[in-house]
């Protein structure tokens, strides 16, 4: 069980904005991962609790993030309700529905999670519409990416072969584009991640679910 930590910086002038200390692992659904950021002070800013099923679609989502909290999954694309931490009672929640594949965010569970949701072959790419839950208020944005592997990579390790993914990840929105290496369950680099600690090696990927 993937366990450690990743470093957030703005993707723009590199200045760190805080770090994520999460954990992962395979399940009775599919695959689950749960985390909290804290900013460089030390305060806690946020936690990420997603579930993916058996067919890698977010079975169940919790975001709180800036006094807001966002809960969702997979309902005839995908649905949410947001919330205030303000509004205990949920009167002014809103909720909110788009025939989209998966939800998107700032931590690095997301890219995982979409990779799993394509399982590309070398060489392959898709275009898949996500919604994105920007911080600190947590306000959706929908719109599509181009995923591209474009490469796989093998590195020796104490532990064994380590295969590394190389996507080319595209916002066709915006034309911004990244590159994204994955090991397993672990987003090695990508724009604004950094992994900075791991307890334990990544799984070897695809993963097999059950169920």
């Amino acid at each position: 069980m993937p366990n450690g930590r990743y470093s957030l910086h703005d993707t723009h002038d590199h200045v760190l904005l805080g770090e994520e200390r999460f954990s992962c692992a395979p399940g009775p659904a599919g695959w689950r991962y749960v985390s909290k950021t804290y900013a460089p002070d030390g305060r806690v800013t946020g936690t990420v609790d997603l579930t993916l099923d058996s067919r890698a679609r977010p079975l169940r989502m919790e975001l709180r993030a800036g006094g807001w909290q966002v809960r969702g999954g997979a309902v005839d694309g995908v649905a949410w309700v947001r919330t205030d931490a303000a509004d205990p009672g949920g009167e002014h929640a809103v909720e909110g529905h788009d025939r989209a594949h998966g939800f998107t965010g700032r931590s690095p569970a997301f890219l995982v999670a979409t990779a799993r949701l394509l399982r590309l072959r070398e060489g392959a790419s898709a275009r898949v519409r996500l919604v994105a839950f920007t911080e600190p208020v947590l306000a959706p944005r929908t719109f599509d990416q181009g995923w591209l592997l474009e490469g796989t990579d093998t590195h020796d390790t104490d532990s064994g072969p380590l295969l590394v993914e190389r996507y080319q990840v595209a916002d066709l929105e915006t034309g911004e584009q990244q590159v994204v290496h994955l090991a397993g369950d672990v987003v090695l680099s990508a724009d604004g991640v950094e992994l900075e600690e791991l307890e334990s090696p990544p799984n070897a990927w695809p993963v097999e679910f059950g169920g």
